[in-house]
């Protein structure tokens, strides 16, 4: 029987790897979100309580066409999560400064 890793994608489909460290994930309880005229750019931020500052933790780089993909795709996601699982609350937070490097177009 043949290895799943060594299967062939039919006609179609697209072979995606997942490697373990990228698996982890990376936490972010903040998204920021720039834009230019050729793409989107979010950052995506851990920050803690009490810490005076915070890091980027990733940052993905997005089409127009693909952000607007990806904005489809959360919308459903979150409307099927809210099906099975109640209504997610967005409770209210005090406005953050956000100080972090230059905001410029690409």
């Amino acid at each position: 029987m043949a290895d799943k890793k060594d299967e062939k994608p039919k006609q179609g489909q697209i072979n995606i790897e997942l490697d373990e460290k990228i698996a982890e994930g990376i936490y972010s309880n903040l998204a920021i979100i720039n834009h230019s005229v050729s793409e989107f750019v979010v950052d995506f931020v851990s920050i803690m309580p009490g810490a005076p500052k915070s890091k980027v933790k990733s940052r993905i780089i997005l089409t127009p066409q693909h952000a607007k993909r990806l904005l489809k795709a959360l919308n459903d996601n979150i409307k099927r999560f809210e099906k099975a699982h109640g209504e997610i609350k967005d409770y209210e937070q005090p406005p953050m400064p956000l100080n972090f490097g230059p905001t410029g177009q690409a």
